[in-house]
């Protein structure tokens, strides 16, 4: 078959795509963005007809993704590991409904934040919902995995979870490609009530997830993506998972490693497995990318008196991401590490695009908040949560998604007076818009300036759920229409922007000032877009 040069993302794809999905249903969050873009622009999938449209938010995501496999088609759901938490509700269920037609959740984990809020570990959501997590080690693997998640789906009727870090998303290597399997046929459940999860129904339907933990376990051993590789040198095993083998080979340039290895990349963890490493040998190294989950487990259910090495002991730094040379200093081996950066160097901390319509937006806010002290603006995630930094230093808050109205309600009714809650397009209608309709219903009193740059910015120019949509939605939400107002964020309308903000900020009610300019970015690739049809229209 055709072997491909492909990102971990797109291996995933691509691996998807050829397990014959009929949907995939995501929300754009570095490091998953490019999965669903992969299948967007393929030629394979269009051709399949593959349903491929980005979905409001990760929740509404998972749901439409449930409603696939419940109608017994094949369907990828796809989101970072913080989009797990918003999609938790119908993950954790889906668990007890089971799957009808394979149903495959990826999530992509950011350890270091490169890009993220925090280093949560999605492993711990797969264990938590007790159902079997996939951890590939290479491209390869996570192409191979992609395919075998669907099948194995389909044979316990269950939802599966492929975990991968952002170095396995964003690096290239070769994939070698399967043969096809066709789409599924529509065909209902033989049990119309099986996702009908009222208490009686689930009771049974837990009760039957928990009897396919031991069968789980076994396809864990049997399935050969956990490997046992055994050595000579018993003073040490290994435990690596997921993309840490791949790390630890990267450490011996011959790929022998002299102490037994176990290489860990399907869960429930291999009880078998890993008890006959630790009978073996003297001491245990943990090797994973992430949360020291395995650690936990090996450290709970074989704690008996030998030494166990990790992240729990220090052998492995607690925060931040894995790499070879960390894992090469917890072996003991001489690490190069390469030359340090001179210092004549300065930092070069991220910013907003030169010509971005946010920058004009925050430097009107700014001076109307001149009267005021610090402190007012609060803000969640998006490219304008870069006005945090200098020089604008505009926002003074970013939790999560659409957390901007709700936590500026929180602060007016503590008494702060004027308090703004900045906000984009793509994340109101993620997650704000019913802050804002509490915000309407209890009359409080704050400034909403909502950024419309009509494109998802911050993931790379997707297109918006709100698109030409914001307006309506704000109306119908039930703010008063005096106070909807609308700026177009130009430095020759500063002036007159400061003005509506300084109007606003005095409204003892909800007010929304809506910044409307599109993206420089994808205004500069439509242009080019739209010059490029019309020299082919001429030649």
């Amino acid at each position: 078959m055709q072997k491909l040069l492909l990102l971990g993302d797109e291996a995933i794809a691509q691996g998807a795509i050829d397990a014959g999905i009929s949907a995939v249903y995501a929300y754009p969050g570095t490091p998953s963005t490019e999965i669903t873009e992969y299948i967007q622009v393929s030629k394979d999938a269009s051709a399949k007809k593959i349903k491929s449209q980005w979905s409001a938010n990760e929740k509404t995501a998972m749901e439409t993704a449930i409603g696939m496999s419940y109608a017994g088609k094949k369907s990828l759901v796809c989101m970072k590991h913080v989009g797990l938490n918003v999609a938790a509700d119908a993950f954790i269920n889906s668990a007890i409904t089971g799957a009808n037609g394979g149903l495959v959740v990826l999530s992509a984990d950011d350890p270091s934040m490169h890009s993220s809020q925090n280093e949560q570990d999605s492993r711990f959501y797969g264990k938590f919902a007790l159902i079997p997590v996939m951890e590939p080690s290479n491209q390869q693997e996570a192409y191979d995995m992609t395919r075998y998640a669907f099948e194995l789906s389909e044979k316990y009727g269950t939802p599966v979870l492929l975990r991968i870090t952002t170095r396995l998303a964003h690096s290239r290597a070769g994939v070698k490609r399967e043969a096809e399997v066709p789409q599924n046929k529509m065909k209902l459940s033989s049990d119309l009530q099986q996702f009908v999860l009222l208490p009686s129904i689930a009771r049974k339907q837990y009760n039957m997830l928990l009897d396919k933990q031991e069968l789980f376990e076994e396809d864990a051993m049997q399935s050969g993506f956990n490997k046992f590789f055994p050595a000579k040198d018993k003073s040490l095993g290994v435990i690596a998972c997921g993309i840490a083998y791949n790390y630890l080979l990267e450490n011996y340039e011959d790929g022998k490693i002299p102490f037994p290895v176990l290489k860990v990349s399907q869960y429930p963890v291999p009880r078998k497995m890993v008890e006959k490493l630790y009978e073996m040998v003297d001491e245990v190294l943990v090797l994973e990318d992430g949360y020291p989950i395995f650690e936990e487990l090996l450290r709970g259910y074989l704690n008996k008196g030998k030494t166990i090495h990790g992240r729990m002991d220090g052998s492995i730094p607690r925060a931040g991401e894995l790499n070879p040379n960390i894992v090469g200093k917890a072996l003991g081996l001489e690490i190069s590490e390469g030359f340090e950066t001179p210092g004549v160097l300065a930092g070069r901390p991220p910013q907003l695009c030169q010509g971005c319509s946010h920058t004009d937006s925050f430097t009107a806010l700014n001076e109307a908040l001149e009267p005021y002290s610090r402190g007012r603006v609060l803000s969640d995630i998006g490219c304008y949560t870069l006005s945090a930094l200098p020089p604008l230093e505009a926002i003074n808050s970013c939790v999560d998604m659409g957390a901007s109205i709700t936590m500026a309600i929180g602060a007016a009714d503590a008494g702060l007076f004027p308090v703004v809650a900045a906000i984009g397009d793509s994340t109101f209608t993620h997650s704000g818009m019913t802050g804002l309709l509490d915000a309407v219903n209890q009359k409080a009193p704050i400034t909403v300036l909502l950024n419309d740059n009509a494109t998802t910015g911050m993931t790379g120019g997707q297109n918006s759920s709100a698109f030409e949509k914001v307006d309506d939605i704000v109306r119908g939400v039930g703010v008063e229409e005096a106070h909807i107002r609308i700026i177009i964020p130009l430095r020759r309308n500063h002036e007159e922007n400061v003005k509506v903000f300084q109007e606003e900020l005095e409204y003892k009610g909800v007010s929304v000032i809506i910044a409307r300019r599109e993206c420089v970015q994808t205004l500069a690739r439509r242009m080019k877009l739209k010059m490029m049809e019309k020299r082919e229209a001429k030649a």
